[in-house]
């Protein structure tokens, strides 16, 4: 079996590792304005996930051994999809409507086997909840450059931890590869043993 990891995120990269030391990397070129900004969040990140798996795909056909899994994480606060800061400013206002508040960071993947075209995607939801943030403390997070490829312009995984205060549901999630389920589905829908 061969996986291939539809993501151009290190992080993503370090996770799958988890699943698999043995697979490779195609980062597929997608449309996302394609998706409706008004589709539900937890439909939003399946259709992105699919996307990008359907994208890879195209690369692998005459790979029939091959299992593609693609993800996309957003960020959604007061009801608004919250996708990487443009520049400074806009990372700036995004950790002052996070400040003091929980969020939900959703993880769409999808599942892709070559051999017979079953494709299986799923999301993961995690709330987060921020400290109480000044403003001298959002602009020296900025500093570390750490938000501008993020969602919701934070790593958790990196200094952003400092700025949360708790979580509820999956830690992995919020660093958008939901390792478990993830898991769990290779081996429910696809019959790939992980350990």
């Amino acid at each position: 079996m061969n996986f291939v990891l539809a993501s151009a995120s290190p992080r993503r990269r370090e996770l799958m590792s988890m699943i698999s030391k043995d697979f490779t990397v195609t980062v597929p070129e997608t449309d996302e304005s394609v998706i409706s900004d008004d589709t539900p969040p937890h439909i939003y990140v399946q259709e992105l996930a699919l996307l990008k798996a359907a994208a890879a795909a195209r690369f692998h056909l005459k790979q029939k051994d091959t299992v593609i899994i693609a993800a996309d994480t957003i960020v959604v606060a007061d009801g608004r999809i919250l996708g990487k800061p443009a520049d400074e400013r806009d990372a700036k206002y995004t950790l002052l409507m996070l400040s003091g508040k929980t969020h939900s960071v959703y993880t769409g993947y999808c599942i892709m086997r070559m051999s017979d075209a079953l494709t299986v995607c799923n999301c993961v939801k995690t709330d987060v909840t921020f400290r109480e943030l000044s403003e001298g403390r959002i602009d020296e997070y900025i500093k570390t450059g750490e938000p501008m490829d993020k969602a919701g312009a934070y790593g958790i995984q990196g200094k952003g931890a400092f700025l949360v205060s708790g979580i509820n549901g999956d830690y992995f999630n919020v660093v958008g590869f939901p390792v478990s389920d993830i898991a769990k589905t290779l081996e429910d829908e696809f019959e790939i043993q992980i350990f």
